[in-house]
């Protein structure tokens, strides 16, 4: 069973503070959920793992996107269980990714930003991946597409427990021809741990979403009578938007939607590998993406729907993604989970299914099995969730509320930008706020004045993040911090 020390970090409550964790419809017994039990008398499942970049939360159809074609992702929903309060650790690439693979908030880890080419630092070789946790029952592993974790070979994935490795090391947009003139070297194509294009091209680029996919259902192929686990994180819709010619126009929507039709269709190509090889029955897929959309780049850039700001912030259209989960007979189909989960969380719940231990060091996730299969009663393992933006920790959320520390952030307050030129975005202050994401998922109504008591419990309860993870806002160091791996 989920005991109540996994549902409540005793060493951040009081008993008051607990207390009110349970009247704010926090809590679930300790007898309501149980954990995720190891797959007995069947091949362990295969993983799939598909992560887009820069997709908001709104761009996806079964969230409400009309901008954009996504009949494959739908077809996920339908079939399983579409989540509405997912979260990525922060609203950036490398951050984001770095907490997908190790189930850690990317500040334990030391992990942020967005590394480059002159980055000197990367995953750190005693961090471990889920790449490395599967490899423990013996799983064939790959990734295809973006890594963002370090382009030295010390870094690369074949040293962090992938068998195979096709995509670039880092985003799209980090070479010559940048949108905004920023000075890259040549953008590398990197196959295992060789360079096999040193200049990736636009005309390459618009071959990236066909490639990882090509290199993706191969592996399916070559790997369906073993257990596997295949990452493949697309470039795309990250700028510089591209396309192959197949779906260039494809929508009559515009290029970003264009873009979008062709990761759908992607998603489609995997689902149809899985039912040709006859393993549909025994693959979780999992499909979600790395923050929200780019805002300022305008028709080049997503949406968030209903959410408020994008990409680069705390507020909930940076850092809440669309999450979609299949795995029939497993998995309900055409299930909605409202209930809070994260990217952290993946890790320790495909270890909880394998029955494989967590790593020894501290880990940030929790196993959301009972969330993913709809288990009566079943609620958030998180009793609060913190939202850092590089090493400020800027809110905090504990159920519907979500407290926002004073802090500055970048807000889409002009005329966006057109055809792959950014524009809009000015520098904005947030004052201390409360909202209740309930009944205002936009973060406009300010409460702070009509629930004190709620705003005291949330600063305690950001009090244990300040001490484990830091927070340069009060100049504040980490006791549970670890250092990235750094180059030599």
């Amino acid at each position: 069973m989920i005991r109540l020390s996994r549902l409540v970090h005793a060493s951040r409550l009081g008993r008051w503070g607990l207390c009110l964790l349970f009247a704010l419809g926090m809590g679930a017994r300790a007898d309501e959920v149980p954990v995720a039990s190891p797959v007995e008398g069947r091949r362990s499942p295969n993983v799939v793992l598909i992560f887009t970049d820069d997709q908001g939360y709104g761009d996806v159809g079964c969230y409400g996107g009309r901008h954009v074609t996504t009949p494959h992702l739908d077809r996920l929903a339908t079939q399983g269980v579409r989540f509405t309060n997912f979260y990525v650790a922060q609203a950036v690439c490398g951050a984001s990714r770095a907490a997908l693979l190790t189930g850690c908030l990317p500040n334990r880890i030391g992990i942020l930003g967005a590394p480059s080419h002159s980055t000197k630092f990367g995953i750190h070789e005693q961090e471990t991946l889920l790449s490395e946790i599967v490899k423990q029952k013996q799983y064939a592993t790959a990734i295809y597409g973006k890594w963002h974790l370090g382009h030295q070979l010390k870094f690369l994935p074949p040293q962090h427990g992938f068998d195979h490795y096709f995509g670039l090391p880092y985003s799209n947009d980090m070479w010559p021809f940048h949108p905004e003139g920023a000075s890259f070297p040549d953008l590398p194509m990197i196959d295992g741990s060789e360079v096999i294009n040193p200049s990736v091209t636009s005309e390459d680029q618009r071959m990236l979403t066909h490639w990882y996919t090509e290199r993706a259902v191969n592996f399916i192929g070559e790997h369906h009578s073993e257990p596997f686990f295949l990452y493949l994180a697309h470039s795309m819709p990250h700028v510089p938007l591209h396309m192959s010619d197949a779906f260039r126009g494809r929508t009559g929507k515009g290029d970003f939607a264009d873009v979008i039709a062709e990761i759908d269709d992607s998603v489609g190509r995997v689902l149809g590998a899985l039912h040709e090889w006859g393993i549909d029955e025994n693959t979780l897929v999992i499909f979600t993406t790395d923050n929200g959309p780019w805002l300022s780049y305008g028709n080049h850039a997503g949406s968030a729907g209903p959410l408020r700001e994008g990409k680069g912030t705390t507020f909930e259209g940076g850092v809440r993604v669309p999450c979609l989960m299949r795995w029939p007979g497993r998995i309900p189909r055409d299930t909605v989970c409202h209930e809070l989960a994260a990217t952290i969380d993946i890790l320790p719940t495909v270890a909880g299914l394998l029955d494989i231990p967590l790593p020894g060091h501290p880990i940030d996730g929790r196993d959301i099995w009972p969330l993913i299969t709809g288990y009566p009663g079943a609620r958030t393992p998180h009793a609060s969730y913190p939202y850092y933006w590089g090493k400020e920790l800027q809110a905090i959320r504990a159920g519907r509320w979500k407290l926002h520390f004073p802090h500055d952030y970048r807000a889409l307050t002009g005329p966006p930008g057109r055809d792959g030129k950014p524009a809009g975005y000015t520098q904005q202050r947030t004052d201390l706020a409360l909202y209740d994401l309930e009944s205002d998922i936009g973060e406009s109504t300010d409460l702070k004045a009509r629930y004190p008591d709620v705003v005291g419990y949330l600063q305690q309860m950001a009090e244990g993040y300040r001490v484990d993870l830091g927070d340069t806002l009060q100049k504040r160091v980490g006791t549970g911090v670890r250092s990235p791996g750094m180059a030599e």
